[in-house]
Formats: C-alpha cells, sequence, structure tokens
C-alpha cells in the first residue's frame, strides 16, 4: 500500500503545521481586537455626557445581549439596576479639561440640587484605572452623611483638590496629585434621574 503523501518531507509537514498554527494564532488576535473594537463603541454608544459626567442607564438589564453586557462589564463592573443605583463619571472639568490634581475643583450643587434619592449618595475620587490613592487623612469619598456643611443660600460646594482648603476641610474630597477620575453613586434615585431630567453640575476649576 502506497503512503497518503509520499511526496512530503518532514520538513514540509512541520512547515505546514506552522502556517497553520500561525493563521489560527493571527486569527485568534483579530478577533480578540475586533471585540475589543466592538466593545468600546458599544460603551461609548450606550453612555450619555452632559456637563462633563457621562452615565449609562443600560447596564444590570437581565435582557441585555452578550455585547452590551460586555461593554457594561468593562465600563461599570458589578453594576446595579438603574433603579437600584446609578453611576456618573467625569474625567474632565465643565471646559472640557482633564481632571489633575495641579489644579483645585469646585462642584457646586445649587438649593435643592443635590442628587435626589431615597437612600443616599456619595462623590468619589480615583485613579484613571479606577484606584483608590492613598492619602493621609483616610478620606476618599464625600456625601449626604458626611456633614457637608451648606452656604448661607443652603447650596452645597464640594472642594476638590491635592491640599486641604483652608476653611472648607469638611466639604473637601482630596484627590491625586496626577489626573484622577471622579465616580458619583445614587443609591434608589429619584424620578429626575431615572427620567434623564436630572443634571449632575460641571465640576469647575478655581482660578
Amino acid at each position: 500500500m502506497s503512503q497518503a503523501f509520499p511526496s512530503l518531507t518532514l520538513s514540509r509537514v512541520l512547515i505546514i503545521v506552522l502556517d497553520v498554527l500561525l493563521g489560527m494564532f493571527v486569527g485568534a488576535v483579530l478577533a480578540f481586537v475586533t471585540a475589543l473594537l466592538l466593545i468600546t463603541a458599544q460603551v461609548h454608544a450606550m453612555q450619555t455626557t452632559v456637563n462633563g459626567w457621562s452615565i449609562t442607564m443600560t447596564c444590570g438589564k437581565v435582557t441585555n445581549g452578550i455585547l452590551v453586557r460586555a461593554a457594561c462589564a468593562e465600563a461599570l463592573p458589578m453594576v446595579n439596576l438603574p433603579e437600584e443605583a446609578t453611576y456618573w463619571t467625569a474625567t474632565e472639568d465643565g471646559s472640557g479639561q482633564e481632571l489633575t490634581g495641579r489644579h483645585t475643583y469646585v462642584l457646586h450643587f445649587p438649593p435643592g440640587g443635590l442628587p435626589p434619592n431615597s437612600a443616599f449618595w456619595s462623590l468619589t475620587a480615583t485613579n484613571i484605572q479606577g484606584r483608590l490613592v492613598a492619602n493621609p487623612f483616610n478620606r476618599y469619598s464625600v456625601g449626604d452623611r458626611s456633614g457637608l456643611v451648606a452656604n448661607p443660600d443652603d447650596s452645597i460646594d464640594i472642594y476638590i483638590q491635592h491640599g486641604v482648603p483652608a476653611g472648607h476641610e469638611a466639604n473637601w474630597l482630596p484627590v491625586p496629585t496626577g489626573n484622577f477620575k471622579l465616580w458619583l453613586r445614587v443609591y434608589q434615585p429619584g424620578a429626575a434621574i431615572l427620567s434623564g431630567k436630572y443634571h449632575v453640575p460641571p465640576v469647575m476649576e478655581v482660578h
């Protein structure tokens, strides 16, 4: 009985095997890159940005397809349903400039302008990767349970900066020295948030 491939030498077989393996590797890499591009595009598509704050009301729903779920896992891991909690993020101030600890900022909530909710809200600062950065005061967030001091007109100013703001320590959110990200979480959000009527005020640089 003749051999199935009498003209193939061992070296030729190895070349064919290597070509097949290389093709599989290139195909896998292309598939991975394509998936990342699709996920990134989906993240941007489902976000709404107003005043420098981005929010998505899509994540957490059981009806979401695999692409939306992957995008939610990328943007907001372990997210709740919007009726349970809503999340805003900001990496830029109200003028579109990157947030950095080299500058000082104020987040001004006008009278009656705090995030409406039936539970609580909090504002947290992290590095760009979303990780908390140690500070000597062990303060990583402020919110409606941290004893914020109102202005005479009942508005609230939150001072977002690396150093301590003299006279405003109660309303101070420490940030890293470099670029940072803000996270605003509202639990059991009010109807104005769920309907999209409520907008978080812009973060303004103090000159």
